[in-house]
């Protein structure tokens, strides 16, 4: 193996046995360019004479830590290191990253075990992160310390974390506070993908003003809250989406009566340059999505999910929807009479057509098993290979000659 086929090396191992911490100081004492390196739960103590080994290492993902927090003073980084994600990480191993937290572009925190103050502490030695990835333990409090002291970033990943530690109270939760404050403080945000408890229309109005560089917004609202501030976010999506011209991919999922159809034909009118597009419980009716099908002349890829809207509805949008070439719906309205027969209407060349039909599925529970509904999916997309032939049971593909006129 040579030095250029090093110079990223990435260990994902389940079996650390395959893996000696020899080699990897082997490695780094025969490589002098390697800059990047993700293990997994090699213990970051085990590491020591590999970190000191690896003098030009930019990147570390992985390690964990199995020892008393004391005995972690003995490691030292590389000095180049600037994107770092450390598993298991506690509040009590924090100080071997201050040393060089001022020169960090990305962090990865999605497997730390750090609560909101935590967060809050680390962020702040942060001034030059790029990158950012977390859990929405990070609260609306750390997206504030993270808007006052990373003016340069451009990627921030907020991932669910609901049951996890911190979320018990207001501080492990996001909401439109935190979007605020990250509007207007990281003016250079490309990407934002966030799951949020509460939200409002001038949170999102906020972001149209303020996130001129956004290309990738993606937002789901959880539905730990009974009661959001202010629904439907019509006015706020519509504000979103006609400041952040540059937006090429845009998620966007709520919960019954989070968008209304005027809300759903903002999005089409003002989607010029998406590309994908996940949408979940938007609209009201057929009407909305008709509308929302007039835009989005550069679409390729839909999905929806919660959806309101029937066979005929959907068929009609794709017609209207040129650039599509992927869609995959979930609970939509079926035909009365017979399951896709109104699906007919968009049928062509080399457009494959796939159901799946609603059923009911046994899932383990506390006691024996419980059932749960699987809503119907439908899946079509373009392929000049023709229809594909190894369907599992649960999937139909959509015959023009077999269904009922």
């Amino acid at each position: 193996m040579n030095n250029t086929a090093l110079e990223t090396l990435n260990f994902y191992m389940t079996d650390l046995a395959k893996v000696k911490f020899e080699d990897l100081e082997l490695i780094a004492r025969n490589c002098r360019s390697l800059v990047s390196v993700k293990i997994s739960d090699f213990e970051i103590l085990d590491l020591v004479d590999f970190f000191r080994a690896a003098v030009m290492l930019e990147e570390f993902c992985g390690g964990s830590f199995n020892q008393e927090p004391e005995k972690y003073n003995a490691v030292s980084l590389p000095q180049k290191l600037c994107r770092l994600g450390l598993t298991y990480m506690e509040k009590n191993e924090m100080p071997i990253v201050f040393p060089f937290a001022s020169l960090l572009k990305k962090l990865d925190l999605l497997y730390a075990l750090l609560d909101t103050e935590d967060h809050c502490t680390l962020i702040q030695k942060c001034p030059s992160l790029e990158v950012l990835e977390t859990r929405n333990v990070i609260g609306d409090r750390g997206l504030e310390v993270l808007a006052r002291s990373c003016k340069r970033l451009k990627r921030l990943r907020i991932e669910r974390g609901a049951d996890e530690q911190g979320m018990e109270d207001e501080g492990g939760l996001v909401s439109q506070r935190g979007l605020i404050a990250l509007a207007q403080g990281c003016l250079e945000l490309e990407y934002l993908a966030v799951y949020v408890s509460d939200i409002t229309n001038s949170s999102l109005e906020c972001m149209g003003t303020y996130s001129k560089n956004l290309c990738d917004f993606r937002l789901v609202l959880l539905d730990r809250e009974e009661r959001i501030t202010d629904l439907p976010l019509d006015n706020g999506v519509r504000a979103l989406m006609r400041g952040c011209e540059k937006l090429r991919r845009f998620a966007l999922y709520l919960r019954p009566g989070g968008l209304t159809d005027v809300g759903l034909g903002y999005i089409g009118r003002y989607s010029q340059n998406i590309r994908w597009m996940l949408l979940g419980y938007v609209g009201e009716s057929d009407a909305g999505l008709l509308e929302f099908s007039r835009g989005c002349p550069s679409l390729r890829k839909l999905e929806m999910r919660g959806c309101c809207f029937s066979e005929q509805a959907l068929a009609a949008a794709v017609m209207h929807l040129t650039s599509l070439r992927y869609l995959w719906v979930q609970g939509y309205r079926a035909s009365a009479t017979a399951p896709g027969r109104d699906l007919l209407a968009m049928v062509r060349p080399f457009w494959n057509i796939e159901l799946i039909p609603s059923r009911r599925v046994a899932v383990p529970a506390l006691i024996g098993e419980a059932l749960v509904d699987h809503p119907a999916h439908i899946l079509a997309y373009y392929s000049l290979a023709g229809q594909r032939t190894d369907f599992p049971d649960t999937v139909i593909p959509l015959d023009p000659e077999a269904v009922p006129e």
